[in-house]
């Protein structure tokens, strides 16, 4: 049966198993559009209010659930509005398929309205992109694209549509297997090198484990557990690794790098066996190269070649999907017999000794409000049990520090780029994909306006996403930075106009509420948290309150500030 190339998108996302697609309709994706009429009942669509938006929502979605998020938007402004999303996706590894909207192909190059190359613009942050030229490619395109975002190290994949493409009609016929020749990932890493981390581990007096993104994106939580409980080792975790291990377990560190904890810091400098897994060695993990872990063997396992040794170089480099080579090291570490608690008693006590000596930052409220204090505060009413999404500044390392987080899957941040405004739209994607959850961002009052307008998102779509604002009337971490390092010349970072979040919310439809006082606090997460719509909560709290720890840039983990 003949079908439309529109027809085939559709009939294509609901053989990938596609439930819900995010976007924005325009004139290039008209024909689109008309088509998903037929599919409504298979496929839902979620209206939002900006591209960039239907990126980051489409990103929540797939970090939240472990599936491919996409998303649909029109040519030109459409496209180059996906930019920020795709980037902060390659970024951070996320499995997306973005359909943009193209000009008619007998009009690509003449600078038609509303064209733009998306494919040239987006070649750097994607994994790979696609312009279709001839309807009878568009199936195996889509069957490629999906391969490559949820395969190898996950990322986003573009697929640019020309009008006249989508309108054309061909025999559909959707492909049952893929070889690409030139794309074959290593899921299982080699015998040999993993024989040797286990030798290597087993002679550690010291080891610890530096957990990152990868381990969530390999489903190989369980397995890290089972790691560092058998042979009690130590574990720190980045960013995006938060959740990878629980962080109530005795063997957490938390996190480690810029503003990790002193004792993860100060265990990942004196380590003797540093065991990387899922991670990059990032500069805000390693602070001055020469002068990170610099007593240590090092072994790295990643699922990508090019991250291994790109910073930092290492003694054993192990190739492969994460979870799979945990369980092949789980089974030649079990051949070593050891009495693993007492072995590294020693190592354990100096943690416990570091972790004893540093002072905790003080959550307890004066007359202002401590962002700490609002964080620990819904993460007791939630008993841990949401998926938490942040801004970008200070309120995400607030929440990295006081929130804990005990499953994967439940953290969505921006790691890679840093990207202001992708909380509020991720969270609706994360609550899309689980209607029965409670979902939170956590936001400054910058970060919010960015994208502020998809509560219209949430409310259309009767989406009780929660929004906890720390107010502190500017640009956060830009002035902790102007107050540190730039003589606290707090220039073009303070706001002289903040709008009212509480009268905000209400135009939109949802609930506004504000605490002012440390006493309203509870009260405030406990209303929004059993009000079943979209809730935004207004806390104000001090401008001059700080994130630490914090490591200098260019200085050695050691070298923190603490106060």
């Amino acid at each position: 049966m003949k079908k439309t190339g529109a027809e085939i998108v559709f009939e294509s996302l609901k053989l990938e198993g596609v439930d819900t697609v995010f976007g924005l309709p325009g004139g290039a994706v008209l024909t689109l559009y008309h088509a998903m009429g037929k599919y409504a009942e298979e496929i839902r669509h979620i209206l939002v209010r900006h591209e960039q938006g239907a990126v980051h929502a489409a990103d929540g979605y797939a970090r939240s659930s472990g599936k491919v998020g996409v998303c649909i938007v029109t040519s030109g402004p459409g496209g180059t509005n996906t930019v920020t999303g795709l980037a902060t996706a390659y970024m951070d590894s996320v499995p997306l398929v973005v359909f943009t909207g193209q000009v008619p192909t007998m009009l690509i190059g003449n600078d038609a309205f509303q064209e733009a190359d998306i494919t040239g613009i987006t070649r750097p942050c994607t994994k790979h992109n696609y312009l279709v030229k001839d309807v009878q490619d568009l199936p195996m395109i889509i069957k490629q694209a999906f391969h490559l975002a949820r395969t190898g190290r996950p990322g986003p994949v573009l697929i640019d549509l020309p009008k006249d493409v989508i309108a054309a009609t061909t025999d559909f016929s959707y492909p049952s297997k893929l070889k690409m020749r030139s794309y074959n990932p290593t899921y299982h890493g080699h015998p040999g090198q993993i024989k040797r981390a286990a030798k290597l581990i087993a002679s550690a007096k010291k080891p610890l484990i530096y957990a990152g993104g990868g381990v969530i994106l390999s489903n190989a939580s369980k397995e890290l557990t089972a790691l560092a409980q058998k042979f009690s080792i130590p574990v720190t975790t980045t960013l995006m690794g938060l959740g990878s291990f629980p962080a109530t377990h005795p063997l957490f560190l938390g996190m480690l790098g810029m503003h990790g904890t002193f004792h993860a810091n100060m265990g990942v400098t004196h380590c003797d066996v540093l065991i990387a897994i899922g991670a990059r060695f990032d500069d805000r993990v390693t602070g001055r190269i020469e002068s990170f872990s610099p007593h240590s063997k090092k072994i790295h396992i990643d699922i990508d070649p090019t991250s291994i040794s790109k910073n930092v170089p290492v003694d054993i480099p192990i190739v492969g999907d994460a979870r799979n080579i945990l369980k092949t090291l789980l089974k030649y570490l079990e051949e070593e017999e050891h009495d693993w608690g007492r072995k590294h008693a020693d190592w354990h006590n100096q943690i416990a000794s570091w972790k004893n000596n540093t002072v905790p930052q003080d959550a307890s409220c004066g007359p202002c409000i401590k962002p700490q204090y609002v964080i620990e505060k819904i993460n007791e009413l939630t008993r841990g049990d949401a998926i938490i999404s942040t801004e970008v500044g200070q309120n995400q390392m607030w929440t990295a520090q006081a929130f804990k987080f005990i499953h994967p899957r439940t953290l969505l941040t921006s790691g890679g780029l840093g990207t202001m405004g992708y909380g509020f739209p991720a969270a609706i994607g994360a609550q899309v994909a689980f209607p029965d959850k409670t979902v939170i961002d956590i936001a400054g009052n910058g970060s919010i306006q960015m994208n502020i307008q998809e509560l219209a998102t949430a409310v259309q779509y009767n989406l009780p996403v929660k929004v906890a604002i720390l107010n502190n009337h500017c640009l956060g971490m830009v002035r902790q930075w102007q107050q540190l390092f730039y003589e606290q010349k707090y220039i073009q970072s303070v706001f002289d106009v903040v709008p009212d979040f509480v009268k905000l919310a209400e135009a939109y439809g949802a609930l506004g509420l504000r605490a002012s006082k440390p006493e309203e606090v509870e009260a405030v997460i406990r209303q929004a948290l059993s009000t079943p719509k979209p809730v935004l909560m207004e806390f104000l709290i001090d401008q001059n309150e700080c994130v630490y720890p914090m490591v200098p840039a260019g200085a050695a983990l050691t070298e923190m500030l603490l106060v």
